[in-house]
C-alpha cells in the first residue's frame, strides 16, 4: 500500500538587523556602563543577523489540528487559505494576526501550541494577565536600572526563527499603570509595515518583526482597544459539542499512547471516552494521565470508567470556610 507523501516545511533566510547597526551600537555603548547591553550587542555580532523563515510545502500541515481541536475548524479554514498563498508564491508563511475569543478552558493556548508545531516555527509564549507595562514586550532603556530586552526582540535575537508564532494570552486581562500601556507595541508590531523597523527600548537596533505570526486569546474583547481589534481576525470559538469533546478525548489518548510502552491498547476504549468528554479541553491531559496511573496501580493495562472516576472528573472543588 503507498504510502500518503510527508510534507516537510522548507527554510528560507531572512536579514533581521544589520551587524553594521550592531557594530555602531556597540562602540556607542563602550562609553556606558551597561554590561548587559555589550554582552548582547557581542552576541548579535556572534550570531550575525540572518534567520530562517518557515516556508509550507503544502497546506495540509495543519489537517490533524482539525481532529485535535475540532472547534477551531473555522480558524483553520482561514489558515489553509494563507498556506496556500503562500505555497503557491513559494513564500514563508504568514497570515493576518488572529484573535482567539471564547470562555476559559477551551483550549485556545492548546490550539495556538500545536499550531505552532504543526507549521515548523518558533513558539513564544506571553501571560498578558500578568503583564502591567508595555516594556515586557518591547525592552527598558538601558538608561534605567535593571533594564533588559523585551520578549519580542528576545525571540528573534536567541531563536533560530524570524517569524515564530508569538502567543499573547488573555490580552483582555493586560493591565497597569496608563502611563506604560501593556499593549502600546502592539500598535506597530501587527502592522507589517511598521513591524519592519521595530526598535527596542533596549537594543535601540532596527529589528525586522514583520514576519512574526501573532494569536492572542482573550475571554471577551471589550477591554481590547479597538485599533487593536482592525488590526486582527478577530473568532468566537465555541465550546466543543460532546461529539467533538469525544474526537478529542480519543485524539489525546492515541497519541499517549503512542508515545509511552505502558501497554495500553491502540484503540480508545469508548465509555472512558465519553466520561472524558465531560472535561474541559484544558484538563483533558492531567484527568487521563491520572487515570492511566491508576489503572497501573490495579495492575491492569486497560482504562475502565472507574479510574476516571477517582481522578473525580467534573466534580467542583469545595470550598473551605468558616
Amino acid at each position: 500500500m503507498p504510502q500518503a507523501p510527508v510534507s516537510i516545511p522548507l527554510a528560507d533566510c531572512r536579514e533581521i538587523y544589520d551587524v553594521s547597526e550592531v557594530d555602531r551600537a556597540l562602540e556607542e555603548s563602550l562609553a556606558g556602563g551597561n554590561d548587559a547591553l555589550k554582552a548582547l550587542y557581542e552576541k548579535m555580532r556572534k550570531f550575525g543577523g540572518v534567520r530562517y523563515v518557515v516556508k509550507p510545502q503544502s497546506c495540509d500541515a495543519i489537517d490533524p489540528l482539525y481532529e485535535r481541536c475540532p472547534n477551531f475548524s473555522e480558524v483553520l479554514d482561514d489558515i489553509k487559505k494563507y498556506l496556500a498563498l503562500a505555497v503557491s508564491g513559494n513564500e514563508p508563511v504568514s497570515f493576518t494576526p488572529l484573535l482567539l475569543l471564547g470562555e476559559p478552558g477551551i483550549g485556545k493556548t492548546h490550539f495556538a501550541k500545536h499550531l505552532a508545531q504543526a507549521l515548523g516555527t518558533g513558539y513564544e509564549f506571553v501571560s498578558m494577565s500578568s503583564l502591567t507595562a508595555g516594556w515586557v514586550l518591547s525592552g527598558t532603556s538601558s538608561q534605567w536600572n535593571h533594564a533588559k530586552i523585551g520578549k519580542v526582540a528576545g525571540a528573534l535575537i536567541n531563536g533560530e526563527f524570524a517569524n515564530p508564532l508569538m502567543v499573547l494570552d488573555e490580552v483582555d486581562k493586560a493591565g497597569g499603570d496608563a502611563r506604560y500601556d501593556p499593549m502600546g507595541p502592539l500598535y506597530s508590531l501587527l502592522e507589517r509595515e511598521t513591524a519592519r523597523h521595530f526598535k527596542d527600548e533596549f537594543v535601540e537596533v532596527d529589528i525586522d518583526a514583520s514576519h512574526m505570526l501573532w494569536v492572542t486569546t482573550a475571554n471577551e474583547e471589550r477591554n481590547i482597544p479597538e485599533p487593536i481589534l482592525n488590526r486582527m481576525n478577530v473568532y468566537h470559538i465555541p465550546r466543543p459539542s460532546f461529539e467533538e469533546s469525544v474526537r478529542i478525548a480519543t485524539t489525546l489518548y492515541t497519541e499517549i499512547v503512542s508515545e509511552h510502552d505502558w501497554g495500553f491498547p491502540s484503540e480508545a476504549p469508548e465509555d472512558v471516552m465519553e466520561m472524558l468528554a465531560r472535561v474541559p479541553p484544558r484538563d483533558m491531559r492531567k484527568a487521563i494521565m491520572a487515570a492511566f496511573g491508576n489503572a497501573k496501580l490495579d495492575r491492569r493495562d486497560a482504562l475502565l470508567p472507574r479510574d476516571l472516576e477517582s481522578a473525580r472528573l467534573g466534580r467542583p472543588k469545595q470550598k473551605i470556610g468558616f
